[in-house]
């Protein structure tokens, strides 16, 4: 463990040194706090509180930015070592591969996490100075954050794996780009096609719910809104929640973190350096 976290300590000190790290925290923390006061405007048609009406814009600025964010900082985490000779050199000592691993995953699940944490809690705080707080709202909102940074993590480890199954950084890179793309966008927009097509009648119709939960993405939506009315009612999310746990978007993301991770590390151990 004591190898693990030294890893991870190198990651996180890498990354506080790191001018694009700290720009896209300040960003994710001024769109948060954008997106929170115009989220929380329309709050007294709904009769809902200011802190649950931003659950739904945040979760969308969530669904767009933290998975870009993650993947720019895993997608060259072991093929750039590779590349500079240094992943070479950190084996040299007593150190394993699954530990290298693991610390350089923990490391940037750290960072990510302190990024969401702040930019989201900056936009918490600031919510309920200036406006009306319900608890069920105060309980999303944190269910929001929890699982902004499980969204995270899930495109942290879609990035190792990436990292493990090339050999160049230019590769990763543009590989990060198309899962973002497809993951983000493409996928909502087949799904949709689909819908369109069929009219929603026939077997899509009852098979929405799990197409929903194979995107992480659409996976984090279902999860902060379905889970509290208020917000459900103020998000028009209609019938494609419906019939769904709240816990199984939560075990999808889970999932979602364990697999590509899992997929990295078999990867990682049989690669030829």
């Amino acid at each position: 463990m004591r190898v693990i976290a030294s890893i991870a300590a190198r990651e996180i000190r890498a990354g506080l040194r790191n001018r694009w790290v700290v720009a896209a925290t300040s960003i994710l923390a001024v769109l948060a706090l954008v997106l929170a006061f115009l989220g929380s405007a329309p709050q007294g048609e709904v009769d809902a509180g200011g802190l649950a009406v931003s659950v739904v814009s945040l979760s969308s600025l969530s669904i767009y930015l933290l998975p870009l964010i993650a993947l720019m900082l895993a997608y060259d985490a072991i093929v750039g070592e590779v590349e500079n000779g240094t992943l070479l050199l950190l084996l040299a000592y007593p150190v394993s591969r699954w530990q290298v691993l693991a610390g350089k995953c923990l490391g940037h699940g750290a960072i990510l996490a302190f990024a969401t944490i702040v930019g989201f809690g900056l936009a918490g705080v600031a919510i309920a100075v200036t406006a009306p707080v319900s608890a069920a709202g105060v309980w999303a909102f944190f269910a929001l954050v929890g699982s902004s940074v499980l969204l995270g993590w899930v495109f942290v480890a879609i990035g190792y794996l990436l990292s493990t199954l090339v050999r160049e950084r230019s590769t990763a890179a543009g590989l990060a780009v198309v899962v973002w793309l497809a993951f983000v966008v493409l996928y909502d927009m087949a799904l949709l096609g689909l819908l369109t097509t069929t009219a929603g009648q026939g077997w899509i119709a009852s098979a929405v719910p799990v197409l929903l939960l194979l995107n992480p993405a659409d996976a984090y939506r279902l999860f902060n809104l379905m889970g509290l009315p208020e917000v459900q009612t103020f998000a028009g999310l209609g019938s494609a929640g419906q019939g769904v746990s709240v816990w199984l978007p939560l075990s999808a993301l889970v999932a979602w973190i364990a697999a590509p991770l899992g997929a990295a590390w078999l990867v990682f151990s049989a690669k030829e350096l």
